[in-house]
Order: C-alpha cells, then sequence, then structure tokens
C-alpha cells in the first residue's frame, strides 16, 4: 500500500478520533460556576487543547495499527465481513 494512501487512512481515522475524545473530562463554565460574560454557559471552563490532540494522535495510532494488521498484513477486507442477507446472482 503507497505511503500516501497510509497517511490518508490515519487523517480520517484521526479526525473521527478528535470529535470522540472533545468530550472527555469536559467541564463548563456554568458547571466551575465562573461564567465570563459574552461567553454561553457551556462554553469549556478551560480547554485543554494540547492534552486533547495528544490523545487523539495515541489513540488514532492504535487504532490504524490495528487497521493496517488486521487489513494489510493478515488480509481481512470488506469481503470477511459475513453478509447478513442472501446473495442474489
Amino acid at each position: 500500500m503507497p505511503l500516501f494512501s497510509l497517511f490518508a487512512v490515519y487523517f480520517i481515522i484521526w479526525w473521527v478520533t478528535l470529535f470522540a475524545v472533545l468530550p472527555f473530562g469536559l467541564r463548563t463554565q456554568a458547571e466551575e460556576n465562573d461564567v465570563v460574560p459574552g461567553t454561553v454557559e457551556s462554553a469549556p471552563a478551560r480547554f485543554r487543547g494540547w492534552r486533547v490532540v495528544l490523545i487523539t494522535t495515541v489513540a488514532a495510532a492504535l487504532i490504524h495499527l490495528g487497521w493496517y494488521v488486521l487489513s494489510v498484513r493478515l488480509g481481512y477486507g470488506i469481503d470477511a465481513i459475513p453478509q447478513l442477507y442472501p446473495k442474489f446472482d
């Protein structure tokens, strides 16, 4: 598999993982009782961007490694998933 394709798959996995990781440990301004004037109460009290990026990168790397081993090295692809409906040829 070309190196660019591997990077493209990792990039997609990274973005999906980012949106899954964003709410981890989030405390809103309303929960902290420290609402800054001009902001909504549901805004983060302290946004830890580097922490989110680090967790996302590590989690995406592990997911990508699992995908790479199963799909590229062992050959399990979309055809290895059992079909739940009869095949009409």
